[in-house]
């Protein structure tokens, strides 16, 4: 194992914080393995790298993973794969554990066995979720705040953060990556933000009428998803493991999103554009949720640079150029 060049393995590869890392460790000059699920494609946002050797694996599948292991042999695991989605793992809640809980025991088991046959440290970076929190309270949280979910999603999220906690008692390097919401221009539409940005985008080309939503009023501590990556990659760096909440300190609206969204759009009587259907609405969702990143600024030196309406601005400006995009790439065909 070269103690020069890291070896690094991210799950997730080509969602939002796997591709924004690939090519933070590629121009840190790391060895770079990206795994994705067989059969995905990769999202249009999602950035491929040549110098990025990617793998087709079911994380489910111990079998795989393990013959996975056994030809990267990596020094660091960044681990972001999973289902994410908080409403679909109200439809779909055993999927939900195959994917976060199961398949992230497999990789913590096989990282830890990894170190044993090397004899060289492995570090492990987990993605883990403000979910684990569960319902609002007054008051930031921190990481010493008691992990209660109230989701199938949050519990899965909140196995997987303990178990990463006992591996750690046992001599691996797990960080857990407590990470409030954060978005980028590669957010998917299947998640709210994406939703309203590609919808404000939409709606002020003429392209859609109206945007279906559900509870306005829910509020988030929303980051830019650069930022949650370095917070993660200086994690990494300190080669011990700890549990970091990763997060802005502040919180807006939905309803702040979507005014947000379609000012940016150069709507600004957006509410004629806006209904509400409860068919969106979750069974628990918290009221409000914001993190108190304390112990990340001091122990990692990590602070967000990119304020709210600059987040929301660069998702509807990348939906609205996409359709600039495609009519060039029709013209080249």
């Amino acid at each position: 194992m070269s103690t020069t060049q890291p070896t690094a393995l991210i799950t997730g590869v080509h969602g939002q914080d796997g591709s924004y890392l690939a090519e933070r460790l590629v121009g840190e000059g790391w060895n770079v393995h990206g795994v994705f699920r067989p059969g995905s494609s990769s999202p249009a946002r999602a950035r491929d790298h040549d110098d990025v050797t990617l793998h087709a694996v079911d994380l489910v599948d111990e079998q795989a993973t393990t013959r996975l292991f056994d030809e990267v042999r990596p020094n660091h695991v960044f681990h972001f794969a999973g289902m994410s989605s908080v409403g679909r793992s109200w439809h779909d809640p055993m999927t939900t554990v195959r994917v976060n809980a199961v398949a992230t025991t497999s990789l913590l088991n096989l990282a830890h066995l990894e170190q044993e046959r090397s004899g060289d440290p492995v570090v492990f970076v987990n993605a883990s979720s403000s979910e684990i929190f569960g319902a609002a309270r007054d008051g930031a949280r921190s990481e010493n705040d008691p992990v209660a979910p109230t989701s199938p999603y949050g519990a899965t999220k909140a196995y997987a953060h303990q178990l990463g906690a006992v591996y750690r008692s046992h001599g691996l390097a797990v960080s857990n990556a407590i990470l409030f919401n954060h978005e980028s221009p590669r957010r998917g539409v299947q998640f709210v933000t994406g939703k309203i940005a590609q919808g404000a985008a939409l709606i002020a080309r003429g392209e859609m009428d109206h945007l279906s939503l559900g509870d306005m009023s829910a509020r988030r501590d929303w980051g830019w998803a650069p930022d949650y990556v370095d917070a993660m990659f200086r994690m990494a760096l300190t080669g011990t493991g700890d549990d970091y909440v990763i997060a802005t300190g502040r919180s807006h609206s939905v309803r702040d999103f979507v005014a947000a969204a379609f000012a940016a759009a150069g709507i600004e009587d957006w509410e004629r554009h806006v209904v509400t259907d409860e068919a969106h609405m979750r069974p628990v969702d918290p009221a409000d949720c914001v993190g108190d990143a304390r112990r990340a600024r001091e122990t990692l030196g990590w602070t967000p640079t990119v304020e709210f309406p600059e987040i929301v601005r660069a998702m509807v400006e990348s939906h609205m150029s996409s359709r600039i995009d495609d009519a060039m790439n029709k013209e080249r065909v």
